[in-house]
C-alpha cells in the first residue's frame, strides 16, 4: 500500500471519495442486518487502500470518512441504548513498516525520547460482534451491541442465554463497570448450526461472524440460547473506580473476574510485536474462532489518557491486519465515474475472477495519472488485490504477457454524463466535469450525500429511491425533499401508486423526512457536501460561527482575501487558503444560496455544542499555540483544548482569548502583547485545563 505515498493530494482525495461511499454501504449491510454484501476480508482490503490513503494524507482522515466511524446506526427492533463511553473502532495497519509508524507517531504525541520503552499489549482481533457488558454492584443489567458507537442495541436478554458470560462478579469488582468484547461462534458451532439451516431449508450463514451477529440480533432469546455463542472481554468503558494502571493490569483483573478471554503479549520492541504477529498468523488456522488480526495497545493507561482519540478511534491502539489476497485477471475495458463534485474516476472492467471466495468485475484505476504512472492498458493482465466492496484495487500491470493490441487509455476531455468540457487544471491529477449541478451525475451524487447517515440521515432515500426521484423530477435539489409531501397531496401520481411503493412506505418516507427537520449547524454544513468540507471541519466551522446566517456572511466577507473576514477563516483550524477557496466558491453562486435559502425556511438549524462545554473554563474560547512546549507536544496541547470545546486557531487576532506560549516564541507572542490578547505561560495553561 505505500504505492499510494507517491500520489498528489487531489489524486488521494478523489480515491479516498470513491472507497467512503462504497464502505458506507457496507458497514449499513453489515452492522444493522447481519448480511453483509462483501466478506470480512474483502471490507478489510477496501479499508487497507483507504487507510493506506490516509497514512500518507492524515489530513483526509477527517470524521466523514469511514476510517473516523464506528459501524452503522442501530437497527429497529430493538430498544436503543447510549453508551456512556463511546464505543471506538480501531485503525488499521498492514505491514512492519506500518506497525512501526504507529509506534512512531504514539511517540511523538507524547514527546518520548528514542530510548523509551513504550509497552504494547498484543491480543488477537477476534472477528465478533462487538458488545458491551454492564454490570452495577456486580450484577449483569445491560449488554449493548455497538452500532454506531454512540448508540448501540439493547441485546440484554440474548445475552443472558451466553452461559459463558458471567451474571454476577465477585465483590472486589467496581459498583459500576462495563466490560467491552466480541460475542463470536466457533467453528465447530458454526458447522452444526449451519447443517442445522439446510436441514431446514434455510439460508446458511456466510461465516461464523455474521452467525453470531444473527443469533445475538434476534427478537427472541429463545433463538438465541440454542446456538452455542461465545464472549471474549478485553476493555472497559464507565467504571465507578479505577483499578488498574495499564492495559495488563486491566486484563488481568478480567480474568480474576471470570471473563474470557484470549490470550495476549506484552511486546517492549517492534521485534517483539512483529515476532508475535508472525506467530500469531502461522497458527491461526489451529484456532477454533475467526481472528483477522492482531490488536496493539498503550499498556500505560496514563499515556492511553493523553493520547485520546481522533474522531471514531483511538491514538493509543490499531489492529495489524493479516495480508490481502491477490489474484490476476484481464482489463477488457476502462469506464469513467463522475462523483459529487465532478471528479472523473477511471474505473477497469475486468474479466471476472475469484478473489478469495469472492467474484470481482471492477477496479479502480484511481486517475489518468495513476493509470500513466503504472502504465496500465486496455487488454492488460493485472494482479488486482480485493479493496473494497465492488471495486477492488489494481496494484501493477503484467508488462511481460503483453501481446501488442493493447491499448493506451487516452483521457476524455468531455463529462460522460452531460457532456461539459472535462479539465485538469494544472497541479490538480483530478479531472473535472465542469457542468455543476447542471451536470445530472454530480446532482445525484450530492443529493444522495445530503441524506447519509452523517448528515441528514433520512431513512427510505436510499441510492436507488434518489435516483429515480430526481430522474422523475420530484427531487432535483436538496430544498426539494422538505416539501415533498405537499407536493405529492396534489399530484396525479402519488408515490404510494408506483411500482413497490404503498401506503405504508409512503407514510413511512414522510414521517422519515419530518423527522429531520431539527440539524445541528454542523451536520447542515456537512450535508452541503461542500469540496474539502468533512465532518471534523464542519464541526470547527459551526463552532467558531455559531449559526448558518454568520457562516455565509462571514465566508461572502472572505472573497476580499485581504480582508479581516478572509484572516480569520484561514486561522481555523485545517482551514488553509485551499479549503477557503472552496467555501467561497460555494457560497458565492447564487443557485447555491438559493437553496440554503429554501432549507432555511423547512429548518430549525441549532448551534453545534462542543464536548465537555457545560464545565470546561475554555469551553468556546480561541486558543493559539506558539514556541515550543516541554510538558506536552504541540499536537497534544491541540487535542486536549479541542476535547474541552476550546477553538484552536493558527494565528493571533483580537478574537484570540489565550494565546500559550512556550520557549522561543516568536511573532505570535509579539501580536499578541500588542493585541493585549491574554498571555499564558504552558504551565498556566496547565492549570488552566487541569
Amino acid at each position: 500500500m505505500s504505492l499510494l505515498f507517491d500520489i498528489d493530494f487531489e489524486d488521494a482525495k478523489a480515491r479516498h471519495k470513491v472507497l467512503s461511499n462504497k464502505m458506507h454501504a457496507a458497514d449499513k449491510a453489515y452492522y444493522q442486518h447481519d448480511k453483509p454484501q462483501i466478506s470480512d476480508s474483502k471490507y478489510d482490503k477496501l479499508r487497507a487502500e483507504l487507510e493506506a490513503i490516509e497514512l500518507g494524507y492524515p489530513e483526509l482522515a477527517h470524521a466523514n470518512s469511514p476510517s473516523q466511524k464506528i459501524g452503522a446506526a442501530p437497527a429497529k427492533g430493538f430498544k436503543k441504548v447510549l453508551h456512556a463511553v463511546p464505543m471506538l473502532s480501531l485503525s488499521n495497519v498492514f505491514s512492519e513498516e506500518e506497525a512501526q509508524g504507529f509506534i512512531d507517531k504514539v511517540r511523538k504525541f507524547l514527546g518520548l525520547s528514542d530510548n523509551e520503552v513504550i509497552e504494547i499489549v498484543a491480543e488477537p482481533k477476534i472477528d465478533g460482534l462487538s458488545c458491551s457488558l454492564r454490570y452495577e454492584n456486580q450484577v449483569l443489567v445491560m449488554a449493548a451491541t455497538r452500532g454506531d458507537g454512540a448508540q448501540g442495541e439493547d441485546i440484554t436478554d440474548n445475552v443472558r442465554t451466553i452461559s459463558c458470560i458471567p451474571q454476577s462478579l465477585p465483590d472486589d469488582a467496581p459498583d459500576i463497570l462495563e466490560v467491552r468484547g466480541e460475542i463470536y461462534m466457533s467453528h465447530k458451532a458454526f458447522g452444526k448450526l449451519n447443517e442445522k439451516q439446510k436441514e431446514q431449508g434455510k439460508e446458511p450463514f456466510a461465516n461464523p461472524r455474521n452467525a453470531a451477529a444473527g443469533s445475538v440480533r434476534q427478537l427472541d432469546s429463545a433463538i438465541t440460547k440454542s446456538r452455542d455463542l461465545g464472549f471474549f472481554g478485553y476493555a472497559i468503558g464507565e467504571i465507578s473506580e479505577k483499578f488498574a494502571n495499564t492495559q495488563e493490569e486491566i486484563r488481568e483483573k478480567l480474568a480474576s473476574w471470570n471473563i474470557p478471554e484470549t490470550p495476549y503479549k506484552l511486546c517492549n520492541s517492534i521485534d517483539d510485536i512483529i515476532s508475535n504477529y508472525k506467530y500469531i498468523l502461522e497458527g491461526r488456522a489451529d484456532l477454533d474462532y475467526d481472528i483477522d488480526g492482531i490488536v496493539y495497545k498503550v499498556n500505560r493507561l496514563d499515556w492511553q489518557e493523553r493520547l485520546g482519540f481522533i474522531a471514531r478511534c483511538p491514538r493509543w491502539a490499531t489492529a495489524h491486519k493479516f495480508p490481502a489476497e491477490q489474484a490476476i485477471t484481464r482489463i477488457n475495458d476502462i469506464d469513467i465515474q463522475v462523483g459529487r463534485t465532478g471528479a472523473l474516476t477511471p474505473v477497469a472492467r475486468l474479466e471476472p475472477i475469484t478473489v478469495g471466495g469472492v467474484v470481482v468485475s471492477n477496479a479502480t484505476l484511481h486517475n489518468e495519472g495513476e493509470i500513466a504512472r503504472k502504465d496500465i492498458r486496455i487488454g492488460d493482465y493485472v494482479v488486482v488485490q480485493r479493496a473494497g466492496d465492488v471495486i477492488p484495487q489494481v496494484v501493477r500491470a503484467l508488462k511481460e504477457k503483453r501481446s501488442g493490441d493493447e491499448i493506451k487509455f487516452i483521457p476524455l476531455d468531455k463529462c460522460p454524463e452531460c457532456g461539459a468540457h472535462a479539465v485538469r487544471i494544472d497541479g490538480d491529477a483530478i479531472r473535472r466535469c465542469t457542468g455543476g449541478l447542471t451536470c445530472p451525475k454530480q446532482a445525484v451524487e450530492r443529493l444522495k450525500h445530503f441524506v447519509s447517515r452523517l448528515a441528514f440521515d433520512i431513512g427510505g432515500l436510499g441510492d436507488k429511491i434518489i435516483q429515480s426521484f430526481y430522474e422523475e423530477g420530484l427531487i432535483t435539489n436538496p430544498a426539494d425533499i422538505f416539501t415533498l409531501e405537499e407536493r405529492n397531496k396534489t399530484s396525479l401520481t402519488p408515490i404510494r401508486t408506483r411500482d413497490g411503493w404503498g401506503d405504508l412506505s409512503e407514510k413511512k418516507l414522510f414521517s422519515s423526512i419530518n423527522d429531520k427537520h431539527i440539524i445541528t449547524l454542523n451536520r447542515f454544513i456537512y450535508a452541503l457536501g461542500i469540496r474539502q468540507i468533512g465532518e471534523v471541519t464542519a464541526k470547527r466551522l459551526a463552532a467558531n460561527y455559531g449559526a448558518i446566517d454568520n457562516l455565509i456572511d462571514a465566508v461572502t466577507k472572505a472573497q476580499d482575501t485581504k480582508s479581516q473576514s478572509y484572516e480569520d477563516l484561514i486561522s481555523i483550524e485545517d482551514v488553509g487558503a485551499i479549503v477557503a477557496r472552496d467555501l467561497i466558491e460555494f457560497f458565492a453562486e447564487d443557485h447555491n444560496i438559493n437553496i440554503l435559502n429554501a432549507l432555511k425556511a423547512h429548518l430549525e438549524i441549532k448551534p453545534y455544542e462542543s464536548p465537555k462545554a457545560s464545565n470546561s473554563p475554555i469551553s468556546g474560547k480561541i486558543v493559539v499555540f506558539t514556541g515550543t512546549l516541554t510538558q506536552m507536544t504541540r499536537a497534544e496541547g491541540k487535542a486536549k483544548a479541542e476535547s474541552l470545546g476550546a477553538k484552536v486557531s493558527g494565528s493571533v487576532s483580537k478574537k484570540t482569548d489565550y494565546i500559550i506560549a512556550g520557549k522561543d516564541a516568536g511573532s505570535k507572542l509579539k501580536k499578541a502583547q500588542n493585541l493585549g490578547v491574554t498571555i499564558l505561560s504552558e504551565q498556566d495553561w496547565l492549570d488552566l485545563v487541569k
